[in-house]
Formats: C-alpha cells, structure tokens, sequence
C-alpha cells in the first residue's frame, strides 16, 4: 500500500496503549522528580478530554517476559530488576547512590515490566496488521537503559526489546528490516550499543551532543559513531553542537539526512523513540521542557512524523521517552496522534532558518556515512546551506548543561524573546546551585552537614590553578542560575542592542544590563560572581561558597598532558589531564585547596555533569577511608565524565590529598588515537600559565615552557 492510498483511508486504526500500574514507580526522596508519574497521567487526561482516545483502540498494558527482556538485557540485570520492589529503602538508596541518574522503589519492577510489555504489545499489532500505528504512552523510559545497567530514568529498554522481539521471535510477521528513530533529546545510547553490529536495525538519532559535554557526556553520541562489522553504517548520529535547535533545524535532517537513507534502506515498520524535551525551556506555557534546552514545537513534532509515515505502509509505533514539561508533552503526543489518525490536516510553516552550526553537522554526517549510503555521495547544494539564522545564548543551570540557546530569527520578535527569557523565572523550580532543587537541598542536608566538616587537599594542574577559576566552582552564580542572559553583540546591531538593554532596565527586579567587548551581559544580583577570559560559560558553584582555608603549592611525579578537542566551557583546543599513574622522571606542577569534603563533591559535580541530582555525595566517607590503600575511586554516578576518577596524591600535614582526572583506560584511548589529544587553546593555556606565575611557581617564560613541552610531547 503506497502513503497516497493509506492516507485516504476513511479511518486509520491508531492503538493506544497506558496502564496506570507504571504511575506506581517514583522517587521515594525528590516527591517533585522531572521523571514523575504525572507524566503519563497528563498525556492521558489530555487525549481524553479532546476525544482523541476515543478514536483509538485504546488497550491496556501487560507485564514484558523474561525471555523477550533477554534478548537486549544480561540475566544479572533482569534480576536486578525483579527483585527492586522486595527491597527496602535502604538498599534503593543505595542503588540510586551506584547509577547514573536513576532512582527505585516498590513499584519500580512492576512499572518497567508493563512499559516493556506495552511497546512489545503494540508493536506485535501493528507488524500483524491489526493496527496502522500505535503510540505506547509509557514509563520509565528505555533508550538510555544498557545491556547491563540501568540509567538516566531508564530502567528496560522498551523500544529495543520490542525491535528485537519483532525480529528474531515473530519471524512469521515478515519484518526483516526495523527503522529506529530517536527524537529524544538526549542520544540514545543504550539502544545504539544494542544493534551497534545489527545490519537488520536502522538506528537514527538527533540529539544535544555540545561536543560531549552534554547528558549521557560521552562520544558514543558522535557523528562518527557509525556502527560495527555488518552494522557498519547503520547507525546514524545527529549531534547538536548546543541548544536551541528548532523546527527548521529538525526538518533540515529529516530533509537532508533521514529522509534520503531511509529511502534507500526501504524498512518494514519505523519504531521512534518519542522523547519529546527537545523544546525551549522558558517559555513554559508554549512548549517548555526543563531539562532539554530546545525549540521544537508540537507543530514541528506533527511535521516530522508525517514525514516518516511514507515509509512502511504507514506502519509507526511511538513509544514515550523523555520530555519532563507536562503540558508540552501532552500537546506534542496529541499533536502525533492526529497525524497518525490522518484526520487533521497540518497547516502552517515556518519562515526561520537552520543554524549555521546545524548544516555543518548535516555536512559532517553525510561525509562520514557517503561510502555507505548513496544518496549521501553528492555535496548540499550552497544556496541550500547558506540560509541560517543568528541565535541569543541564554544561561541557566536549570537545564542539564548550563549553555542553552535559541534562535533570534526574526528581527522584530527580539522584545518578545527576551520576555519569553524573563518571565517565567518566578515560576521555575530554581537550582540552588549544586545541581538540586531547593526540595532534594533538604533531602541532602545530612550528607552534607557530615561532610562540611572534613577537610581535604583538592590538588588542582589545569585551570584550577588560577584562583580566580577555581573559586567559579566555589562562589560562582547561585543567583546568576536563577536569571541570567549573554546576547552575542556579533548578532545584533546597535539599535537591537539598545532595545535589550532599555528593555531589561525597565524591570526593577531585573536590573544590572553591563556590556562587554563582544557581549551584552545581564545579570540580576550577581555578588561573588567570577569571570575568566577565554571562559564560555559560568559555573553554578558550591552550595558552602567559603573561600579554600589554605593555598599550597607541591609538585608530584605524574604526567601532565592535554587531550579532547573541544569543550562547552572553553571551545576548540585540549583541556588538561594527570595521567593516573606516577611516574618518577615526570614532574607536574599542582595548586592545592583546602576545603571541605562537601564542597569537593560539588567540584566534582562540576567537572562532570549538571545532570545529577545530589541527594547522596559522589565521593563519601567509605570512599576517603579507602583511597589511601586504593589509590584511586572513581565516581560511578558521573562515570561518563571527564574527571571523574579520583586520584589520592597523599597526605599533606595529616590531610589527604585528592585530584580528579581521567581513567587508565581513557589514557589508552589517547594513546590508540581513539580519543584525540589536542593542544589546548589560547585562552585556555594563558589561564594556565597565569595560574603558575601568579602562584609563584614559575616564571612566565618557564610556565610557557612547560605547558607547551606537556601539550607537544606524546603519551
């Protein structure tokens, strides 16, 4: 059946599957969790009153077997799952404590059995022909959950179990090639580690990637993540370099880049993971998502979605990821269902241009994948790629990374836009500058009442070395997260300049508008903030912003060396590592802090990720009384971060010294050329060197001297 004659059918049988039981799952410490039971109930509530479920087949869910969750998921992790709900507090604790963004209670198992049972379920219906599509309204959510672990809210991997059930359990159905299309915001990970080698499996995602640094921060969500053996070329990675990415950013990929390869890779049924917090955070009552950081609209949701239903017959089966805004994911689902019902048309379009940025990933993506697919073999037309659009970057810690930034593209909408970024401020659930909200504050205060009281050394060899940097991390921005915006003045002209400006100053809770030699900087209240030059986004500080007790100076037989090519914090160039291992003819340089154990873990917070809630310290007091004989901890929380191994240096008048840096293992992928190691940046380098002199260590010639010697020499 061609799209021309499924779509003139007089009634397209669209599935709706929900099942109250998954509300049961919830987090027992953080009652308001982003990952909340509302969620599902919201959509549904929504699809009800406007009658959309009435027009659905609408079912209830059931429980995923054993042996259909063992075709992604190890044995170890499947009874890790099934015995979640027969343990106590304590143990979900510290479970939650062990995993990268997840929580557990007593509902926990039962919940992610039905949300896998619900997508297998509609998915068997629409491969049998008994439905035309279906949408799986369920939680948790499965893209980023992996073949041995839980994380980011994901418990099973719905989407993945359903695909892999399809293709190796219902045979008979005739499904021999599966399109998966990720639209969540954040990369699929778990889902793309599962059919890394699978020719069978089209595995597509677009995502915020900002070179790494964003949630789940590692390199598997690269462009150049391109499969393995016989899946070589079947994975296909969109990696926004920032936020606020929009409708005509989305739609230049699905023009440019799904579209063509879905053509040729012609699939029998498109699973889509549907995350939908891919949408501009401030302006609540439109689209807002507190966690994503882009601009799609639910109008841009329908759009991409009618796009795909050319393929398969029509045959699409959606199952709910992320999108933490209630209203904004129930308009968006809504919004696909009616193009699944085909009972609406979608009217209206969009004047606005992609990003600059987002051509040259589109170009980045189809130069990797040419050799693969055919219909990448031929360059974008210029008068294609040169239509973009400037955008504003606005700051706040309430998103996963603190840099968010949306499109200013249309000249006379400028007013509008900076309205959209201060209003809703009063309304937000404020991060209280550790990564928390004022409730999980509460919630944390043991741990960090325990910890305030212990001192350690934090041995600093990179940017940390110049005070002023280190006390960002100390004393910078808890007001500044609140309400904060940096205009680019490179995009705007003098008048639109001016306008900002009168316009912010007109609001008394808002003043403070100060320009600077290539930005117009906005901040309300901003006592203690510390700026560096070279510096691109501030830090959101320590919840305990004292100043370190004590400065010392030591040098210590380790390697320093510079690797990476690209950070949100400092741009192009290479950012300092300690190797972990001591090395007797090396010698580096280390700034040492004294401050408390509290305030380190925020540090490491910071040197990681934004995205973990911190009700439980990354690095506790079993872990200082083990480093000694272990030499090194590494934060399992944060383990996709840069620095998140912690390194014991020694002691210094009683008081254990600690680093940060990367792992033995990541020092292999620099030495294969996995990883690349690049010389660090300009900025980045004089931070460093002024660090030294100012520390009187070096001179800056030798300072010079040895910052270029660690950045030339190999590994």
């Amino acid at each position: 059946m061609d799209s021309d004659s499924f779509r003139s059918s007089e009634r397209r049988r669209v599935g709706l599957i929900y099942d109250e039981r998954m509300k049961k799952h919830f987090d027992p410490i953080l009652k308001d969790h982003p990952e909340s039971p509302d969620r599902i109930y919201e959509i549904w509530n929504k699809l009800q009153h406007s009658g959309i479920a009435q027009r659905c087949t609408v079912m209830g869910g059931k429980e995923a077997k054993d042996e259909h969750i063992s075709l992604v998921h190890n044995r170890k992790h499947i009874d890790f799952i099934k015995s979640i709900s027969s343990k106590q507090e304590k143990f979900w604790k510290e479970m939650t404590k062990k995993y990268n963004s997840v929580y557990f209670n007593q509902g926990s198992s039962e919940a992610a059995y039905i949300s896998a049972g619900c997508v297998i379920e509609v998915a068997e219906k629409v491969a049998e022909g008994e439905l035309d599509s279906a949408f799986a309204i369920v939680r948790p959510p499965g893209h980023h959950a992996e073949p041995n672990q839980p994380m980011g809210f994901c418990l099973f991997n719905n989407v993945a179990i359903a695909t892999q059930y399809l293709l190796d359990k219902r045979a008979d159905l005739g499904i021999k090639k599966i399109l998966i299309v990720d639209w969540d915001v954040h990369h699929g990970n778990g889902t793309q580690k599962m059919f890394w080698k699978d020719p069978r499996v089209l595995f597509f995602s677009v995502h915020r990637h900002d070179f790494g640094t964003y949630y789940p921060c590692d390199e598997a969500g690269s462009h150049k993540m391109t499969g393995e053996g016989p899946g070589k070329g079947y994975n296909i990675n969109v990696p926004w370099e920032h936020g606020g990415c929009g409708d005509a950013d989305y739609l230049a990929v699905w023009d440019h880049v799904l579209i063509p390869v879905a053509k040729e890779f012609c699939p029998d049924i498109v699973l889509i993971s549907a995350g939908f917090d891919a949408v501009l955070m401030f302006n609540l009552i439109a689209i807002g998502d507190p966690l994503g950081g882009c601009c799609v609209s639910p109008h841009g949701y329908a759009v991409m979605l009618n796009k795909l239903l050319e393929f398969a017959g029509g045959k699409i089966v959606m199952a709910l990821e992320g999108g933490y805004n209630k209203v904004s994911i129930a308009n968006s689902v809504q919004a696909c269902i009616e193009v699944l019902l085909q009972q609406k048309p979608i009217i209206g379009s969009s004047e606005a241009y992609p990003f600059e940025s987002t051509w040259r990933v589109i170009r980045a993506v189809r130069e990797k994948l040419s050799s693969f697919w055919q219909s990448f073999s031929e360059r974008l037309p210029v008068k294609v790629t040169s239509m973009s659009s400037p955008y504003i970057q606005v700051v706040s810690s309430d998103s996963e990374d603190e840099y968010n930034t949306f499109s200013n593209r249309v000249a006379q909408d400028l007013e509008k836009d900076i309205e959209n970024v201060i209003q809703p401020f009063s309304d937000l659930k404020v991060n209280d500058g550790t990564g928390i909200t004022s409730q999980a504050s509460t919630n944390s205060h043991t741990w960090r009442e325990e910890l305030s009281k212990i001192d350690i050394w934090y041995a600093t060899f990179g940017s940390n070395m110049k005070l002023s940097r280190f006390l960002c991390y100390i004393a910078g921005g808890q007001v500044l997260s609140m309400y904060s915006a940096k205009i680019k003045l490179e995009h705007l002209n003098d008048w639109e300049v001016q306008r900002v400006a009168d316009f912010l100053n007109k609001r008394d809770q808002f003043p403070g508008v100060q320009a600077g030699e290539d930005h117009l900087w906005w901040q309300g209240n901003s006592q203690g903030i510390f700026k560096v030059e070279g510096m691109r986004k501030p830090c959101i500080g320590s919840l305990d912003k004292s100043k370190p007790k004590e400065i010392k100076w030591e040098y210590f037989p380790h390697r320093l060396f510079f690797a990476r090519e690209h950070t949100s914090t400092w741009g192009p160039g290479g950012v300092a590592f300690l190797h972990p291992e001591s090395n007797s003819d090396e010698k580096a340089y280390l700034c040492l802090y004294r401050i408390t154990l509290e305030q380190f873990n925020d540090v490491l917070l910071q040197e990681n990720t934004s995205s973990f809630d911190m009700n439980y310290p990354l690095f506790d007091m079993t872990d200082l009384q083990s480093i000694e004989e272990r030499k090194c901890v590494p934060a399992e929380a944060v383990k996709n971060g840069w620095y998140h191994n912690v390194l014991y240096l020694g002691k210094e008048n009683g008081i254990p010294i600690l680093t940060m840096t990367c792992r033995l293992s990541d020092v292999d992928s620099f030495k294969s050329g996995k990883v690349g190691m690049c010389k660090p940046s300009k900025e980045y380098a004089n931070t460093l060197i002024r660090g030294l002199v100012e520390g009187k260590q070096l001179s800056e010639e030798e300072a010079t001297t040895y910052i270029q010697e660690a950045a030339s020499r190999a590994l």
